[in-house]
């Protein structure tokens, strides 16, 4: 009885997770209004116009947060396939005449008062799902036919619809994180050739045609981009450069040379190359140190959560927001292949921005049902 009247109690919410979840936002609102300032002056004749939007995408996204915050993560469960459902319909709207193709890709689609990449939305509905998924299977996940064929299909879903938008990282990322979740939810050890096989042959798919030769080059010029520094190694060498200018403690705050036009996508894909040409190792470290928080936080949240649904559901949400973080700072670093990966809270972009928030938003919320030591 006693048991049962606990679980009831409404608990406040990790505070440290909220927190480190504001101050990375705040970061990043400083740095996109730093870095975007000469291209927003140059092609807008407006230096503000890229920090007004990520204003107002933070303000958005800061509802998001405090609705999902408050609305028992358990009742996704009830809607996990709808969920799922509509996350796919929205990924396959980018082939409509709603959608619309930039920078190569066809990822956006314009409703007219406002434009947003449905990719997203895909990461967090496949989340849901699989671990709904898990949750009904936990007895049999580690069959073949009812547990390895069903987690495959989704994870295939999720991820084909994002690959055919020409948006590579964006799928392997969530493949990643899904796979590591199947993992989590008792996956049969026994498959992971065929996992590997799987990935193999995704990958020699994904390096075949047009796209695929550019995606070699890229692959090709990692290994020396001084080799090709004017063609496919300029935005890593350029990155580095910031980051060797940078030093210890940064040129100052807004006082980046290479964001004049000299690495693409300064306030996005590379973004942390500013913070540490402006700040330093010291402020990559720093930002650094707050995701390490926010994962951790996520990670106690998954372990002390009681249900198996929860547990999976925050796990993903981690795993998800870890492995795009890291993803992002091999990139700069030149540590792995240049590709299109945002920093999480703190890169430009009002959709990435809204929907991570408030996932975190659900998993502030299962923190409030989660036995754990809050301070």
């Amino acid at each position: 009885m006693s048991k049962k009247k606990s679980s009831n109690i409404r608990r406040e919410v990790d505070f440290t997770l909220l927190m480190a979840t504001i101050v990375l936002v705040f970061i990043g609102i400083i740095m996109v209004f730093s870095a975007s300032w000469p291209e927003a002056l140059q092609k807008y004749n407006d230096g503000y116009r890229f920090l007004k939007r990520q204003l107002f995408a933070a303000g958005i996204g800061l509802l998001g947060l405090f609705i999902c915050m408050n609305i028992n993560y358990k009742r996704y469960r009830r809607y996990a396939l709808l969920i799922f459902v509509f996350s796919l319909f929205l990924g396959l709207m980018v082939f409509s005449p709603l959608g619309y193709e930039a920078k190569g890709a066809r990822r956006w689609i314009d409703l007219g008062f406002i434009s947003f990449m449905p990719s997203d939305t895909i990461k967090i509905g496949a989340i849901i799902y699989l671990a709904n998924f898990l949750d009904n299977k936990k007895k049999a996940i580690s069959s073949f036919f009812q547990g390895t064929v069903p987690a495959f299909i989704i994870i295939a879903l999720a991820c084909g619809v994002i690959f055919i938008q020409n948006d590579l990282s964006t799928a392997v990322t969530l493949a990643a994180t899904l796979l590591i979740m199947f993992f989590i939810g008792g996956m049969n050890l026994l498959n992971i050739p065929l996992i590997l096989g799987a990935g193999g042959a995704f990958l020699f798919a994904a390096t075949r045609g047009e796209k695929g030769a550019f995606r070699l080059e890229r692959i090709a010029v990692f290994r020396d981009p001084f080799q090709d520094k004017l063609g496919f190694g300029w935005q890593a060498v350029q990155s580095l450069y910031a980051l060797g200018s940078g030093g210890l403690f940064g040129l100052g705050l807004g006082k980046s040379k290479q964001k004049f036009f000299y690495i693409p996508e300064s306030y996005n894909d590379f973004i942390l190359s500013i913070i540490g040409e402006e700040l330093g190792f010291l402020g990559i470290f720093i930002v650094c140190f707050i995701f390490v928080i926010l994962i951790w936080r996520g990670i106690q949240i998954a372990i002390h959560t009681e249900d198996s649904f929860g547990r999976y559901l925050a796990a993903g949400i981690t795993i998800l927001i870890a492995i795009q973080s890291i993803i992002h700072l091999a990139v700069v670093t030149s540590s792995m292949p240049t590709t299109g990966i945002t920093l999480p809270f703190v890169s430009y972009g009002g959709t990435s921005l809204m929907v991570y928030m408030s996932a975190v938003g659900i998993l502030l919320n299962i923190s409030r049902h989660a036995n754990f030591d809050r301070s």
